[in-house]
């Protein structure tokens, strides 16, 4: 009885703890709230900051409002094509045009597209998954490179000290100058970001491959082709999807900021604009659209990364 007790205690440990600690933020949110309230006869010189329950109910009034909208005015794959598709072509480019006079005829989206957060949100992610996919063909063959080899490693790795330090925000102008798109900028930004962790942690993974193995491959006489698919890469494999789950949490951390600067659709720009229109609950809201987005991502990867991982 003593054991199946324990036995159930620790199978449901992590939710009662997950649970302890959301209440301990909600708290300390509520007690911000009540320090941020306007003193008697100062209500129109400050704005209370709204607590936990404040927020959630604002939540549920955006997703009403967005149910209301999506599937009538907004379709899927419109959204999909308007958010993601015009974010990848110049301005004033023929397929431009072409996405427009396709999938808004009527050019009522843009107008339905401004009051969603469901878009938003659907663009942002767009966007991240777009910067993410080319930093990650960029970062793992660079890092196979210079885990392989001492010439490539003491030949790239000064270049990557160079460039990882700097803030993304620095790369946005470059991007708006290179590809004369905001949408573009902003991908550009996530590339030149998000690549990093998945590049030193693939070069660490191959760096780290045992002799032992070299030697197996040695006296077997792999091809370079055997060699990669059958050493290389599944020893490397756990190193790789951690430098990925690393990579999507900051790719998911700079499209805020990229969204802010480019003023275009997408969560940070709704943030940024509830927090010019002085609607503290919807900024609230995109704060933990953001945060709830970026666990469910981090726990995707992590049970990736717990599927590609060997144990010792």
């Amino acid at each position: 009885m003593a054991s199946k007790l324990k036995w159930t205690l620790l199978k449901f440990a992590p939710i009662f703890y997950t649970i302890v600690g959301l209440s301990i933020l909600a708290f300390m949110w509520q007690c911000v709230s009540w320090g941020t309230a306007p003193k008697p006869g100062k209500e129109n010189e400050t704005q209370q900051i709204p607590g936990p329950i404040a927020t959630i109910d604002t939540l549920g009034s955006v997703i009403r409002e967005d149910s209301l909208l999506v599937g009538q005015n907004i379709g899927f794959g419109q959204t999909i094509m308007m958010e993601v598709g015009l974010n990848l072509v110049p301005k004033q480019s023929g397929a431009e045009k072409w996405i427009n006079s396709t999938f808004d005829k009527d050019q009522t989206y843009q107008d339905s597209a401004l009051k969603s957060l469901t878009v938003k949100l659907i663009g942002s992610l767009g966007r991240v998954l777009a910067g993410f996919i080319l930093g990650s063909l960029l970062a793992i063959p660079i890092g196979l490179v210079m885990g392989s080899s001492k010439i490539g490693l003491n030949i790239i790795n000064p270049i990557v000290q160079l460039l990882k330090p700097v803030s993304p925000l620095a790369w946005f102008p470059l991007g708006m100058i290179a590809l004369s798109s905001a949408g573009g900028a902003t991908i550009f930004m996530i590339v030149i970001t998000s690549l990093w962790p998945t590049l030193i942690n693939t070069a660490f993974g191959v760096s780290a491959i045992p002799e032992d193995h070299k030697n197996v491959a040695k006296a077997f006489g792999f091809s370079l082709w055997k060699y990669i698919t059958k050493i290389l890469i599944p020893y490397t494999l756990p190193h790789i999807f951690t430098g990925l789950k690393l990579s999507i949490g900051i790719a998911w951390m700079v499209i805020v900021a990229g969204e802010m600067l480019s003023g275009g659709n997408g969560l940070g720009f709704f943030a940024w604009e509830s927090y010019n229109g002085g609607d503290l609950g919807r900024l609230l809201t995109a704060i933990v659209v953001i945060g709830t987005v970026g666990i469910i991502l981090d726990k995707l990867f992590t049970y990736l990364q717990e599927k590609v991982s060997y144990k010792s």
